[in-house]
């Protein structure tokens, strides 16, 4: 049995949880990336400063054209002056004075240029960059305020800062965990490595929680943001080992790179307290591309529930009058990262045989099946409530189908059956998927089955973008009415 201690009840809670543990763990899910974050701040700060633009030109005429090109300089100062690294250690009034140094910088060379190129009107000019310059940076200098405070309330939640786990208990793991220590903008959550009794109990306080093999099932996986590999770069066969038993796992992989040449640097495609870092495997995905699924899923799921409020509604009460017990029923079902989540359905099995771990999934004229129930289940109406776990977030409108937590497919349980099941859910999952659009609905009863079911969703993890969403939306209603072959 591989040596847990998070789980040793002899050890002291303090060495369980290590220096850098929040007190609460927030699940991947839950959290906002700092590159997000950082675009919504630049965001606020061109919207705020194309309101003073658009006064300006309204009141000033072509003059406003000055005002324009200095909000650009400003909007380029800003980046260079790293006012939207949103660093853990930064103080309030040193980023206040950054925000108010780029403002200042960019009118003073604007004056200059104003100078140079129209001496006559220059103290026209000057009087209108001055008046710019104090309304901007007033209202820049208010906006950042309120992002800092709410920053600081974000990471004291646990939802910005990111979770780490550390694979290898080496020199260049403890170097990451120090610089951890010192900045406090990443959490390590703990350690693990395979070589037994040469394994040190912890690395400054953040504690050995066992070999990768117990990894790749461990409990604080759902909270994990990224799994850093710490062995020597040029330990090629360790590395490819390593792969190879955490190819179960669905979190993102990075492994630090060690060294300054320029062929460790190329390779370096992130980084993460100025170390950085290559990625081996899981799905990388855009600030902007999340943002604009998130949006697409909460708008077009409010919209959904307020036009089928009526439907919603008979079928509550149908269920109710077909047989007793209540008209939704909820079942645990793997989501992001493996996170377990609480998913709803209409209930369309008589009460008391309702299968909350589904031992034994529907089959031709199931006898569990109630007469509402065939028509919900055959129509995929059943589904709808999950629209509640699409706009909490627990869902997508798109995504890999959720399974039952201990799904058993042929007397063994499916997450078993492929080696890369978990991959499936790098994606939150889906009220609808492109394995259900290409053939893969209802129950996976085969190992066959299973192995199409999840070749599908891996496709779809690879390829998923808007387009691909909205497809999908599209061809889901015909497929559904069109597909009377499938058991529901």
């Amino acid at each position: 049995m591989p040596f847990d201690a998070s789980a040793d009840p002899t050890e002291p809670r303090a060495h369980r949880r290590g220096p850098l543990r929040p007190q609460h763990l927030v699940s991947a899910r839950s959290r906002l990336g700092g590159d997000t974050l950082a675009r919504l701040v630049q965001l606020s700060d061109l919207l705020l400063m194309a309101g003073v633009v658009g006064v300006d030109w309204l009141g000033h005429g072509p003059v406003a054209g000055l005002v324009l090109a200095a909000s650009l300089l400003v909007a380029a100062t800003l980046v260079s002056f790293e006012a939207y690294q949103l660093s853990a250690r930064e103080r309030l009034h040193r980023h206040i004075y950054r925000v108010i140094g780029a403002v200042g910088g960019s009118g003073l060379i604007m004056l200059t240029f104003v100078s140079l190129r129209a001496p006559e009107a220059r103290a026209d000019n000057t009087a209108q960059i001055v008046d710019w310059c104090l309304a901007v940076a007033g209202l820049l200098a208010a906006s950042h305020l309120c992002w800092f405070l709410y920053v600081r309330q974000l990471r004291n939640k646990g939802l910005l800062t990111p979770n780490l786990l550390i694979v290898g208990a080496t020199p260049a793991a403890a170097r990451l965990i120090e610089a951890a220590l010192r900045s406090r903008e990443v959490n390590i959550l703990g350690i693990f490595d395979d070589r037994g009794a040469r394994t040190p109990r912890d690395i400054a306080g953040v504690p050995v929680l066992g070999t990768t093999a117990s990894m790749t099932s461990h409990r604080l996986l759902p909270y994990v943001d990224r799994i850093v590999v710490t062995v020597p770069t040029g330990a090629v066969g360790r590395i490819a080992e390593l792969l190879a038993r955490l190819a179960p796992v669905p979190n993102a992989i990075s492994l630090l790179v060690e060294g300054r040449d320029a062929a460790r640097e190329l390779a370096a495609h992130e980084r993460i307290l100025d170390i950085p870092l290559a990625h081996l495997s899981g799905a990388r995905r855009g600030a902007w591309q999340l943002f604009v699924k998130r949006s697409l899923d909460i708008v077009l799921s409010v919209l959904a529930v307020i036009a089928l409020v009526p439907l919603l509604a008979i079928l509550v009460v149908a269920i109710r009058l077909d047989s007793p017990g209540p008209a939704l029923f909820k079942q645990r079902r793997h989501g992001y990262l493996n996170e377990e989540v609480l998913v709803w359905k209409f209930r369309s099995m008589r009460a008391e045989a309702a299968d909350a771990h589904a031992s034994r999934q529907v089959s031709a004229n199931d006898d569990r099946v109630t007469r509402v129930g065939r028509f919900i289940r055959k129509t995929s109406l059943d589904e709808l409530p999950q629209l509640w776990n699409v706009i909490r977030g627990e869902m997508s409108l798109v995504g890999p189908r959720p399974h039952a937590i201990g799904m058993l497919t042929d007397g063994a349980e499916a997450s078993k059956l492929v080696e890369t099941y978990a991959h499936r859910h790098r994606m939150k999952p889906g009220l609808t998927g492109w394995a259900a659009v290409n053939g893969s609905r209802g129950p996976v009863d085969t190992p066959e089955a299973v192995r199409r079911r999840v070749s599908l969703d891996l496709e779809y993890v690879e390829r998923q973008s808007v387009w691909l969403d909205m497809a999908i939306i599209l061809r889901t209603l015909p497929c559904v009415l069109g597909d009377t072959g499938t058991v529901r």
